[in-house]
């Protein structure tokens, strides 16, 4: 029996959920709040979610997840491209997205977390303009194509909880890096492609 370790409105936990619902594991969630971890620590000696447990066997990270879930259920539904080419291409964007991608809104949330007098603005509205460029590249890899890499693969697992935000905005979220995410995306008439591709994406199913 799977077991997933969750917390709410977690764009990492997220991916868990969009990959098991895709090939159509079943898995028991455990939920703990934001703010306490002390049931995560004890089942994986860190406090971050998403955490797996296989019986007995630990995963972290959202992404060793979803590559352990294509490894231990390879007759489900596949995450990752049969072709060797083509799977190191998947590769390649996941770790570019979680490297380069993800490093604006990282060190902006850092930033923003500071008192008012010590936040270095002119760096947050620079990352700001590499994260709303980012929306153009993902405009490219659409051409064509109804998912990031042709097929439904890792590489939309990877990227939408994050770049859903350029059309999700729910006033009540309370997470900074959530707002960062709406404020800093913001899809244009250039962008027809990756707006189509969040709503094809908002409609895949999660466990």
């Amino acid at each position: 029996m799977l077991t997933l370790y969750r917390t709410e409105l977690s764009t990492n936990v997220e991916r868990v959920a969009l990959a098991l619902a895709h090939k159509g594991l079943k898995v028991e969630s455990v939920w703990v709040p934001f703010g306490e971890r002390t049931e995560v620590r004890k089942v994986s000696g860190q406090d971050l979610v998403p955490v797996m447990v296989d019986d007995g066997k630990v995963v972290i990270d959202s992404m060793e997840i979803v590559r352990y879930l294509e490894e231990r259920f390879p007759d489900a539904p596949r995450l990752y491209p049969k072709d060797p080419a083509r799977r190191a291409d998947c590769l390649v964007f996941i770790d570019w997205f979680n490297r380069v991608w993800k490093r604006p809104p990282n060190d902006m949330e850092a930033e923003l977390s500071k008192p008012a007098g010590e936040r270095d603005m002119k760096r947050v509205e620079r990352l700001g303009r590499a994260m709303q460029g980012y929306l153009d590249l993902f405009e490219e890899m659409l051409t064509g194509r109804d998912y990031l890499l042709g097929e439904f693969s890792a590489a939309d697992v990877a990227a939408f909880p994050f770049v859903k935000y350029a059309t999700h905005r729910d006033p009540a979220d309370p997470h900074l890096f959530h707002k960062i995410l709406v404020d800093y995306q913001n899809p244009g008439s250039g962008h027809t492609r990756v707006v189509d591709w969040i709503a094809r994406m908002d409609r895949r199913p999660r466990a």
